[in-house]
C-alpha cells in the first residue's frame, strides 16, 4: 500500500515539475513599434497579458531590420505626414502639415521586411497611410482642400474628434467586432485615394472616406489590419479597439510558433 502510495505521489509531483517547466518555456510577445509613446504601449499591454514592446524610432535602419528579427509583430503607428515624394505628390507639399523624413525610410523598411516574412501588422492613422503607400496606394493630400465633405475629420481638439464609420460586413474587420457602424476617435486631414495594391477598404465614413483596409485575399500572407481612427484612445472595451488588439496579438502568438 506504501509503495503504491510512493508511487502515486512520485506522478503527481512529475507532472507539477513538467507543467511548471513547461510554463516557464512561455516566451513573452514582443511587439516592434514603429514609433511610440504612452497610449500605444498601454493598448497592447492590457490586450495582453504576454505581451511586451520594443520601439524601433531613433535605430539606424539596418538596426531597426535587426530588431525586428526578434519580434513578432510590427505596429506602425500615427504622427506626422508621409512625403508626398513616395506617392508621386511632390507638387502639392505646401498643403501637408510636419514631416519626419527619417520616419518615412524607417517604416517602409520595416514594412518591407515584416510583409515578406508574414509578421503579423497592424496600422494607426498615419500606419493606414504609409502601408496604403508601400503597398503602391496614394494619399489624399489635405482632405479639407481636395474632398468635399462635412464630416469632422480633424480638429485641435483631437481627444473629442469622434465620428461614425460602416463596416463591410464581409470583412475581417467585422468579423472580429460585430459591429456594422462604430462612434470612433479619428483625427487626420489626409486619407486614402488610390487604394494599394491586393487591399480590401474595410470601413468607410459617413462621407465615403476609407476609414480601414485588410488584404482582399490573405492566403499565403501574414496578418495585416489598418484603421485610420485611434483604437489606443478608445474605451478600453470598445469594439473597435479591444477586440482588433486582441487578435493582432493572437495572430502574433501564432506568428511566434513558426
Amino acid at each position: 500500500m506504501r509503495k503504491y502510495i510512493s508511487r502515486i505521489l512520485l506522478i503527481l509531483f512529475t507532472s507539477i515539475i513538467l507543467w511548471s517547466c513547461s510554463e516557464k518555456k512561455a516566451e513573452p510577445l514582443t511587439i516592434a513599434i514603429s514609433k511610440t509613446n504612452a497610449n500605444y504601449s498601454s493598448w497592447i499591454e492590457r490586450n495582453g497579458k504576454n505581451a511586451m514592446w520594443v520601439s524601433l524610432y531613433g535605430l539606424s535602419i539596418d538596426s531597426a531590420l535587426k530588431a525586428l528579427d526578434d519580434c513578432d509583430g510590427l505596429l506602425v503607428t500615427g504622427g506626422e505626414d508621409v512625403y508626398p515624394e513616395h506617392y508621386g505628390k511632390i507638387s502639392d507639399t505646401a498643403k501637408c502639415g510636419t514631416f519626419d523624413r527619417y520616419r518615412d525610410s524607417l517604416e517602409l523598411a520595416l514594412i518591407g521586411q515584416a510583409l515578406k516574412s508574414n509578421m503579423p501588422v497592424f496600422g494607426v492613422c498615419r500606419g493606414l497611410q504609409i502601408l496604403n503607400v508601400a503597398l503602391g496606394g496614394t494619399l489624399i493630400i489635405d482632405i479639407p482642400a481636395y474632398f468635399d465633405t462635412t464630416v469632422i475629420h480633424r480638429q485641435e481638439d483631437w481627444e473629442n474628434c469622434y465620428h461614425q464609420v460602416s463596416v463591410d460586413t464581409a470583412s475581417v474587420l467585422f468579423a472580429l467586432s460585430r459591429v456594422r457602424s462604430a462612434i470612433v476617435n479619428s483625427n487626420h486631414h489626409q486619407g486614402i485615394d488610390k487604394l494599394g495594391k491586393d487591399l480590401l477598404i474595410t470601413s468607410y465614413a459617413m462621407d465615403s472616406l476609407p476609414e480601414s483596409f485588410e488584404w482582399k485575399n490573405n492566403k499565403g500572407k501574414g496578418f495585416l489590419m489598418a484603421v485610420q481612427w485611434h483604437p489606443e484612445r478608445m474605451d478600453t472595451i470598445h469594439p473597435m479597439a479591444k477586440n482588433l488588439a486582441i487578435e493582432f496579438l493572437r495572430e502574433a502568438t501564432e506568428y511566434q510558433k513558426k
